[in-house]
């Protein structure tokens, strides 16, 4: 009986990659669950927009799911994708997309390498190469140093698969960092390829008798089970063990995250619920100022209790204020 292979896909668009992907999230997350992947990562082109109903979707099938975003650069930095570890790394990867999306116009963010530099605590990295000998994935290697990093490799089907593997490994040996292995994909199964073409000839404004080298070369940028992934990686298998490398050290899920509401000066009084609780008490007493009704005050801790018990007392105070 032949060991069980691992394989997570770490670098998955959807269509909130707009124009680009041509698979919801929720697609991508079943065909991920019934190849028996060990996680699947969204990460969409400077966006965080299609996490959301993945993250949503994994937790209903049962499968991991990592946050992830494509980060794409104006100054010829070969795309990076990040994974935040934690709550504030994911904190710090929103402030740089803020950054971004500040510096262009909607829908097109301006980010630079520097400002990944300037954020990149507790953010896992994939640089995804276009050719091993590009000069700018040599002086990305160089600016980025080895904490952190991976060396994407995927499949072209160009004939010269298995060269490009060797040379990458050669790259990722020179600068110390691991290759990992990766379908780049663009949907979830192999006759969405029609729909994508569609979506590239959108957004090139080309008809798509002369879209020509602008579309994908084949059909292949979709979801791969383990163990086609494991013959495609055969001369370099431990591409496939990193994959897990990497989803072993991001602990961050989005449930962890939940709306702070704004502080609310709390007066005489420690805390918001005690401020408004004391409002409320002397509010009750100028309303009757002959002792305040059994029923009334019954109501009133009921309902105090329950603000506690919600966290909502900074809410009233802002009512109050208002």
């Amino acid at each position: 009986m032949s060991a069980e292979i691992n394989f997570a896909e770490i670098v998955c668009a959807t269509n909130f990659s707009f124009l680009r992907g041509a698979s919801h999230p929720e697609e991508l997350v079943v065909r991920a669950h019934k190849l028996g992947l060990s996680a699947l990562a969204v990460a969409d082109r400077n966006t965080l927009a299609g996490v959301v109903r993945a993250h949503a979707a994994a937790k209903e099938a049962g499968v991991r799911f990592l946050v992830g975003c494509r980060l794409v650069f104006e100054d010829g930095t070969p795309d990076i994708v990040v994974y935040p570890t934690d709550r504030p790394a994911y904190g710090r990867l929103t402030r740089l997309l803020t950054v971004g999306n500040l510096r262009g116009e909607k829908g097109a963010p301006r980010l630079f390498l520097e400002d990944l530099i300037a954020w990149r605590e507790g953010l896992l990295m994939v640089v995804m190469p276009g050719e091993p000998d590009d000069p700018a994935l040599v002086e990305t290697l160089e600016a980025l140093g080895r904490v952190n990093i991976w060396l994407g490799a995927s499949m072209a089907y160009q004939g010269s698969d298995r060269k490009r593997l060797d040379d990458l490994a050669r790259v990722a040996n020179r600068f110390g960092v691991p290759l990992i292995a990766t379908n780049d994909a663009l949907y979830h199964d192999p006759r969405r390829r029609p729909l994508q073409d569609v979506l590239t000839c959108i957004r090139e404004h080309v008809p798509l008798a002369r879209a020509g080298k602008r579309l994908e070369a084949n059909a292949e940028r979709y979801l791969k089970p383990p163990e086609e992934m494991a013959r495609l990686f055969r001369d370099h298998p431990q591409t496939l063990a990193e994959t897990e490398r990497l989803i072993d050290r991001v602990s961050f899920s989005l449930d962890e995250l939940a709306y702070d509401y704004p502080d609310e000066p709390t007066g005489e009084s420690a805390t918001p619920q005690e401020e408004l609780e004391r409002l409320t008490w002397e509010g009750a007493a100028n309303r009757y100022p002959d002792g305040i009704p059994k029923k009334v005050e019954a109501t009133l801790r009921h309902e105090l209790s329950l603000v506690k018990q919600l966290d909502y007392a900074p809410y009233f105070l802002t009512v109050y204020d208002i």
